[in-house]
């Protein structure tokens, strides 16, 4: 455990349940700069899609440690992230400086909206999608969301927690090959 002291100006400590806390903005700021970058780009995301903070908020104070990391971070924030996963997966083909991609993006196929991507590369109409937990629960309507967008044209890699923690190199080939194709 690191305990690092500060004085904290007034607007950055609130009151929750009767104690005295470092405001959400703090907070994140605190632990952005102490983190590797893809989890401080994980907090970022979570914080932002929350509405936790706003990114225009985010200041780097004197003494703040990390501001290179704080900085990269705000350059790679996407708000509408819906998962810590996915930022994880988006993270794993940025920084093997594969484009970035669009998030959160709704899809039209023949008969209307088709579903909505994770992350999308709208020049080769490349769909990623982040299978976790949950998908096991929503396999069936997952499956007809995803004919959907084959029916659209579009072309689907889905990616799995061992896949993003385990088989990176294999998820950015995967990638690499459908965006050369």
């Amino acid at each position: 455990m690191t305990i690092r002291r500060r004085r904290l100006e007034p607007n950055e400590v609130v009151l929750r349940q009767g104690f005295r806390v470092t405001s959400p903005l703090r907070t994140v700021v605190d632990i952005i700069t102490s983190a590797e970058l893809v989890e401080a780009v994980v907090i970022l995301d979570a914080a932002l899609h929350k509405q936790l903070i706003r990114i225009e908020q985010i200041r780097p104070r004197p003494g703040d440690r990390g501001v290179r990391t704080l900085r990269r971070a705000i350059d790679l924030a996407e708000p509408a992230t819906e998962s810590p996963m996915e930022t994880r997966l988006r993270m794993v083909l940025v920084l093997a400086r594969l484009p970035r991609p669009e998030v959160q993006v709704p899809l039209r196929g023949p008969s209307g909206f088709a579903g909505r991507a994770d992350l999308y590369y709208p020049e080769r109409r490349l769909v990623i999608e982040y299978d976790g937990a949950t998908h096991r629960d929503s396999l069936t309507a997952d499956n007809r969301r995803q004919n959907r967008l084959v029916e659209g044209g579009y072309r689907v890699l889905r990616f799995t927690a061992a896949d993003v923690y385990g088989q990176a190199p294999a998820v950015v080939a995967s990638v690499r090959k459908a965006l050369c194709t």
